[in-house]
């Protein structure tokens, strides 16, 4: 007995040198608790000895001697214990969740851009207690509580939080459980702002290119900026609210407003001026830019597909990359007949949820690209077989995005695990305090030069969370942070759909 332990003893101490880096870099991992980082602490100065066992735990004792293997947590015997969200003043209120479990490993989700936050938290009662490495199982049960649009919020927000949490468990990036990585970096789109002058536009378009280091664009061509040019329209006025504006969002709570008209209903025509201005717009950007940059245009308004496809046939010749939902996503016979009346690519799908509502759209060849929200439609999982089925027909896929870290993160593991991939949105290039919502694991660069690199090694997300700016930036309507939502935890009722 003495002979094996001094063997051990001995053993011990020629790996010390070995044991030194991990075990620092174990002190220094954020996601190490509080007692676990103590004991690191006391044994990483010389060797450990077999005296040196003696004043510790038997806990302590297991955890050195099996320091070297790679074990993050014990997965099997997570289980999820709380839910808690901040309410964030990105997009006027975005909510980021919190799933807490057992084992100190908490993940990070979030809830569509202005979305409320009653989506996910409706959700709790149906996953405590439950192990969030079950990913796909939860999914299922949760995801008949989702709907178009914002309506899957909470879903999607439980789901990027399953997989951060999952990831933290095994110690992998979130893409490595999605099958793997097919690039290193993705590729990022900005939204081009309108400005009242060509010269402004200029300014701000070499910002975007040579500053923050862009390489592709997206603009709107809306008739809204058509308000004050008399002749461009034909029965705006009808439409506009007590500013005398054509909103696109408009009043949320009046069911018959402007913006809450779907496009073939509101009989709004685009006159050959109109129509010229808008071209003259595009044409000025495509002056600035370039012919190399591929330019996006989205938000033209809400008319009809017959007045879509004059406007895109007057933009055909710029080369855009994309027209991007010119009429609602339900209408799959309308998309294809624009689609099939003009040369540019058309786009839609960021209020669509789950894969088994783009398999009509995909399958009828509406688009040329399908263009999910992942806080929409289903989240990191759900959105990769999106594109993989998206890709068996020839259909690309490009990625919406316009809400926190939280969600951009999980859209750059999801981008880099499928192949059809084209580039994801950033809809927040100028919001200085953005990015510093939260620390990046590691360090490594959230954006850099118009690109997301992908973190290869942080787990989950590979991100936490910047308690000091989030409580910077907390949205005015709801001040708590993370506080307790134990009235959410009773579950009241029987959810099978069928008998």
């Amino acid at each position: 007995m003495k002979n094996a332990l001094q063997q051990i003893i001995t053993k011990n101490k020629r790996e010390e040198k070995q044991y030194t880096v991990s075990r620092q870099a174990e002190i220094d991992n954020p996601r190490t608790n509080g007692a676990r980082r103590n004991f690191l602490k006391k044994t990483a100065l010389g060797g450990i000895g077999l005296s040196g066992f003696m004043g510790y735990s038997f806990e302590d004792n297991i955890a050195e001697t099996t320091s070297k293997v790679n074990r993050a947590s014990a997965p099997s015997e997570l289980k999820i214990t709380d839910m808690r969200y901040v309410l964030t003043n990105v997009m006027g209120g975005t909510a980021i969740i919190r799933i807490d479990t057992n084992q100190g490993i908490y993940g990070l989700g979030e809830v569509r851009d202005a979305a409320d936050v009653r989506y996910a938290l409706f959700l709790k009662a149906r996953i405590l207690g439950k192990n969030p490495c079950n990913v796909e199982m939860l999914f299922r049960s949760i995801k008949q509580f989702g709907g178009p649009a914002r309506q899957a919020g909470g879903v999607c927000a439980v789901e990027m939080a399953l997989w951060d949490i999952c990831g933290k468990a095994y110690n992998v990036p979130a893409w490595q459980l999605l099958g793997g990585r097919y690039r290193d970096k993705i590729r990022l789109y900005a939204d081009t702002p309108q400005a009242k002058s060509v010269e402004e536009q200029k300014r701000l378009i070499d910002f975007r290119m040579n500053d923050q280091g862009y390489t592709w664009l997206k603009m709107d061509v809306a008739i809204s900026s058509l308000e004050n040019d008399s002749g461009a329209l034909v029965n705006d006025k009808f439409w506009r609210d007590t500013n005398g504006r054509l909103s696109q969002w408009g009043d949320r709570r009046n069911y018959m407003s402007y913006g809450n008209t779907a496009h073939p209903f509101t009989q709004i025509q685009v006159t050959e001026k109109g129509l010229d201005i808008l071209a003259q717009r595009v044409a000025d950007v495509r002056e600035m830019v370039g012919w190399e940059i591929p330019i996006s245009t989205d938000h033209y308004g809400h008319f009809d597909l017959n007045n879509g496809i004059r406007l895109a046939k007057a933009l055909d010749k710029y080369r855009l990359a994309w027209f991007e939902d010119m009429i609602p996503w339900q209408h799959l016979d309308q998309w294809r007949t624009i689609t099939e009346a003009i040369e540019t690519p058309t786009t839609t799908g960021e209020d669509i949820h789950y894969l088994d509502n783009f398999k009509p759209l995909i399958h009828k060849r509406s688009v040329d690209i399908v263009h999910p929200d992942l806080a929409t439609s289903g989240g990191l999982l759900e959105t990769k077989r999106i594109g993989d089925y998206a890709e068996e027909f020839g259909i690309a896929m490009a990625m919406h995005q316009a809400g926190t870290p939280v969600s951009f993160m999980a859209n750059v593991h999801c981008a880099a695990a499928t192949q059809n991939f084209l580039a994801l949105e950033h809809h927040s290039v100028d919001i200085p305090w953005w990015e510093n919502l939260v620390k990046t694991v590691g360090g490594f660069k959230m954006i850099d030069k118009g690109y997301a690199p992908v973190p290869l090694t942080a787990p989950g997300l590979g991100i936490e969370l910047n308690e000091d700016v989030i409580k910077e930036h907390i949205h005015p309507s709801d001040k708590s942070y993370f506080k307790s939502t134990k009235e959410w935890n009773e579950l009241r009722s029987h959810d099978r759909t069928y008998s």
